[in-house]
């Protein structure tokens, strides 16, 4: 099972997971889904995202028989460029109020909660997918711990804040390399997330931690911004969330591990209660594998040449 962004509009989260507690298939979401299905579901396995997704994931999803996909929404980036490995024929496509089997029959007028839930009653359970991804499945290691006062590397930047998480916390991943660094993170029960790629849209994420902020008056918002998304776009929502916290602000710049576990805990300390910004300094090369490997294949499918005709 696959769920996709459009689960949240057809209101179908909850149906989606008593279809997984029924069928005991192996669960992924795709990229902009993440956070809408419980990770600490037991049969969870990640992220559904081509060649970059989750370890051992797009093995397991491309290798079924068949698949069942809930509210998915495929363009270019969500597909690496049109490079999944999904058959049409092998899939039952459950849309907000449409259900199409393999090529064909489709059926409009069918609610995806209602179907969900009847399908959950009637099916048989196969744990197959599941049992076949734990045979699979190594555990992921953790980044080399820094020496005292190296120039902080990324992977070690999301290890922190991996442990920023809770069930009080939502995490907002703007466009860019934080999307890549985010969807690995794993979200505890409750944790919010939200992530968007229509169009590769930047800075949008500034004024929806604004936005966001200020009603989940009771969460803590961690945003994960780039510094061309935020400069280049939306540096005016900064001013806003200044204004908007009585001027209750806190900024630092951090270079090292040091300094970073430093801020931590006086964004989590004495600064709960401000709007805080840390600048995080790193290498312009400092990139997750998943974004050189999503870049080339997205940009080899977007720059076609021209039609000589």
């Amino acid at each position: 099972m696959v769920g996709g962004p459009k689960l949240r509009v057809a209101k179908a989260c909850e149906a989606f997971v008593e279809l997984a507690d029924a069928c005991g298939y192996a669960v992924a979401v795709m990229p902009s889904a993440k956070g809408l299905v419980p990770e600490h579901h037991p049969h969870f396995i990640g992220t559904y995202w081509g060649v970059v997704s989750t370890p051992f994931c797009a093995e397991i999803v491309d290798s079924t028989d068949a698949y069942l996909l809930a509210g998915p929404l495929f363009n270019d980036y969500s597909s690496v460029g049109y490079s999944l490995l999904l058959k049409k024929e092998k899939a039952t496509t459950v849309q907000p109020n449409r259900v199409v089997i393999g090529n064909g029959p489709a059926f409009g007028c069918v609610l995806m909660s209602d179907f969900l839930r009847a399908l959950a009653k009637r099916i048989k359970r196969n744990t197959t997918s599941y049992d076949n991804y734990r045979r699979i499945y190594v555990p992921e290691g953790n980044p080399p711990p820094c020496a005292p006062r190296e120039p902080l590397r990324v992977n070690v930047l999301f290890r922190h804040i991996q442990e920023m998480l809770s069930s009080e916390t939502t995490m907002i991943a703007e466009t860019g390399d934080s999307w890549f660094n985010c969807q690995k993170l794993k979200l505890p029960e409750g944790c919010g997330y939200e992530f968007q790629m229509q169009y590769g849209s930047i800075g949008w994420s500034v004024g929806a931690t604004l936005g966001y902020a200020q009603v989940a008056r009771n969460r803590r918002v961690i945003a994960c911004i780039g510094d061309g998304s935020f400069q280049n776009w939306n540096y005016t929502g900064f001013v806003d969330a200044i204004d908007n916290g009585e001027g209750r602000c806190w900024t630092t710049k951090v270079r090292c591990e040091e300094e970073l576990v430093e801020a931590i805990e006086t964004t989590m300390g004495d600064k709960k209660d401000c709007v805080c910004f840390i600048e995080v300094i790193v290498h312009k090369d400092d990139t997750s594998k998943e974004l050189l490997e999503w870049g080339s294949r997205v940009s080899a499918a977007n720059s076609r040449p021209p039609n000589p005709q």
